[in-house]
């Protein structure tokens, strides 16, 4: 396994350990190379503190921040445009060039739904998809490495029976008529993996993030839920595959 890589390409410090923090753990401690992509915030802020925290949590390496701004936080990357604002042939050649540093045999990055909607999800997985396929063509962002086509690209998503099962121990009823849920229908789902020996570090991976766990943020779902319901989150990670052409791998199935 330790030829094998994976690289996340995540839009804020904190969904490394939300949406992929068990599968890195897994991965890192059997020999693997890992590394995440942050979009938002820059070096030198709180935030990208605590994402080195739990990245060395996790054995994902150094931080690797575009150090676009996160929504209107100013604070995020002063003087930096928003991400939703970079132009998207920008992003892209940002993100390739860690794609043909990096040379993943792996990519995981956020559903198109940006596995809850979030605007910054959703921009993410746009520009990941196209520099999965850009990094591959030598034609295409010359400067920014060799050319390099990862052999597959993972969706961070959920089973909607999940999301469903989840959504009455929260509310206590199921959603209302035409509500835009998380997730994608079971049969979407290409791969699962059981975190659950990793379920305690993504948790402390989580909690590293002591700014966002102050204020609730990004918490509060984890959280709010019982504790069964929680123990469902932390212990299970659920993707759709998008395989391309090359020699076989291993997967992160």
């Amino acid at each position: 396994m330790t030829d094998f890589s994976v690289l996340c390409v995540h839009a804020h410090p904190d969904d490394e350990a939300i949406w992929t923090g068990g599968t890195l753990a897994k991965y890192a401690e059997e020999g693997a190379k890992t590394a995440v992509v942050t979009c938002t915030w820059a070096e030198g802020t709180v935030r990208a503190k605590e994402l080195a925290n739990s990245l060395e949590i996790l054995g994902a390496g150094e931080p690797r921040l575009l150090g676009y701004a996160d929504g209107g936080k100013a604070e995020s990357a002063p003087g930096a445009p928003r991400f939703l604002d970079v132009p998207f042939d920008e992003a892209v050649g940002r993100v390739v060039e860690h794609i043909r540093d990096v040379r993943p045999d792996v990519v995981l990055t956020y559903d198109g739904y940006g596995s809850y909607g979030h605007p910054e999800h959703v921009y993410a997985h746009r520009v990941t998809m196209a520099a999965v396929e850009a990094a591959g063509y030598d034609q295409l962002y010359p400067g920014t490495g060799e050319p390099w086509r990862p052999h597959a690209l993972y969706l961070a998503t959920m089973p909607r029976s999940v999301v469903l099962a989840q959504w009455r121990d929260v509310f206590g009823a199921d959603p209302q008529p035409g509500q835009m849920l998380p997730g994608v229908p079971d049969d979407h789902v290409s791969a699962h993996i059981d975190v659950s020996p990793w379920a305690e570090r993504k948790w402390a991976a989580l909690q590293a993030h002591e700014s966002e766990v102050g204020r609730g943020a990004s918490m509060t779902l984890l959280t709010a839920l019982p504790e069964p319901a929680r123990a469902v989150m932390l212990s299970n990670e659920w993707y759709r595959r998008i395989g391309f052409t090359g020699p076989p791998t291993t997967t992160v199935a």
